[in-house]
């Protein structure tokens, strides 16, 4: 294991130098091109900031009514908080309650809190079916024509395909590592129903890239435009991309008038598959029983994860004096290959937690050994569904008790029996996620 911690104390320009030549590790990213500093400056240039101070500006910022009537517009209202609300640097709750102060009528911050619904709702997903982030949740909605690649095609990783509207999103993504969810949507559809390429290999290109890459949030959202979790596979058509871009994309593009997406939905739908899916049983998703630890007496160490990556994680607001550490694990690094931007952003993030120290190694072993050292006798965590901060703590459970604290509760979930739609827990939470918080 190694210590980190100096990095956090570096300028940022250095900081960023050691990222990319330590922990960078894919050929397509911005950090692996050797011109570090065109990249870097792009960086610099980006409206994303890691850190609470950016959070908080971009959320007094926000507008709840505008964010209801232009949502699906590209150029809409948009919160942008993604990014913030994945490393918990902003919580759901202080996200609701910030709508609900900018609106007189409740109502009016409907569909904003139900966004929020979703990202709560994904993350019940992942703490019930865990597995089931790289695998198909249910079979597909509808049988492709075809055979299907597990590889990301180069034209598709480089932007260029010939299309205008994918190109530009694929660059949007690889330089900003942010897209409006309708094009996330839109590159996902193509990618998955248009290239044959499998939903997996398309999340993990996000993964890579994104500043709000979230396992959950990501994964899943690919299964419902794959169709392996929803009634039917979303399908990217022409008519809607100009709808919600004002036809920016088409205008000049080459292959405007003979593009994979010509056609209406019935069309394109013939086109692509060949016939429905079989599906014998309703899908159903029981709720994961709540993880929950009595704290041993004596004192703790404060565990950061990349779900609380900030002095608003529930384990350290409840331990503020507590000595506190964030650990890089070499297997998330490998799994994921985040791009160098998402470093930057996450390394923000932790420079502004006063007294934190920052480890690169095998999580059980580096909290074991920090415990030791700084004589905790447990460690407290911000709940969190990631398999691996769960399998790090069953791990240690003998020896050093990890306690899980939770965030301010966005809703009340206890009447919520089956999470296989989203409907189904929405309809049993609504009414609480659009309280404040007390």
């Amino acid at each position: 294991m190694e210590n980190l911690t100096e990095w956090l104390e570096a300028d940022a320009d250095r900081r960023a130098r050691h990222l990319a030549e330590r922990l960078v590790a894919s050929s397509t990213s911005i950090a692996a091109t050797g011109n570090f500093a065109a990249n870097w400056q792009a960086i610099v240039e980006s409206p994303f900031r890691g850190g609470r101070q950016a959070a908080v500006e971009r959320l007094q910022a926000i507008d709840p009514v505008a964010y209801g009537r232009s949502r699906n517009h590209v150029g809409g209202a948009v919160t942008r908080l993604s990014p913030w609300l994945r490393h918990g640097v902003l919580s759901l709750a202080e996200v609701r309650d910030a709508a609900l102060d900018r609106v007189r009528e409740r109502s009016q911050a409907e569909k904003l809190i139900s966004e929020l619904g979703w990202r709560d709702y994904w993350q019940r997903v992942y703490a019930a079916r865990p597995e089931a982030i790289w695998e198909d949740l249910e079979p597909p909605a509808a049988v492709a024509r075809g055979q299907q690649s597990d590889h990301l095609p180069a034209d598709v990783a480089a932007g260029t395909t010939g299309m205008a509207c994918v190109d530009a999103f694929s660059r949007q993504l690889t330089q900003t590592g942010w897209l409006h969810n309708h094009e996330r949507m839109w590159l996902a559809s193509w990618l998955v129903h248009t290239r044959g390429v499998s939903w997996q290999a398309g999340a993990g290109w996000f993964l890579e890239h994104l500043l709000d890459a979230d396992p959950a949030s990501n994964n899943f959202s690919w299964q419902w435009v794959a169709g392996t979790f929803a009634n039917k596979p979303y399908i990217f058509n022409r008519e809607n991309l100009e709808r919600y871009t004002d036809g920016r994309h088409c205008r000049d593009c080459p292959v405007a008038g003979r593009c994979d997406v010509e056609g209406s939905y019935d069309e394109l739908s013939d086109r692509l598959f060949v016939t429905a899916g079989d599906r014998p049983e309703r899908l159903t998703i029981p709720p994961a029983t709540p993880w929950f630890a009595d704290p041993p007496s004596g004192q703790p160490l404060v565990w950061l994860t990349l779900d609380s990556l900030g002095v608003t994680s529930p384990a350290l607001r409840q331990h503020p004096d507590a000595p506190v550490l964030f650990v890089l694990d070499p297997t998330w690094l490998e799994q994921e290959r985040p791009s160098l931007k998402r470093l930057v952003f996450i390394f923000e993030c932790l420079a502004e937690v006063p007294g934190l120290e920052c480890w690169l190694g095998e999580p059980a072993a580096v909290l074991t050994a920090r415990a030791a050292a700084c004589g905790a006798s447990h460690v407290c965590v911000a709940t969190t569904p990631c398999p691996g901060v769960r399998a790090t703590a069953a791990e240690l459970a003998d020896r050093l008790p990890v306690v899980p604290i939770d965030w301010p509760p966005f809703c009340d979930a206890s009447r919520v029996t089956d999470l296989g739609r989203f409907s189904r827990y929405w309809n049993k939470v609504s009414k609480s996620a659009m309280q404040p918080t007390a």
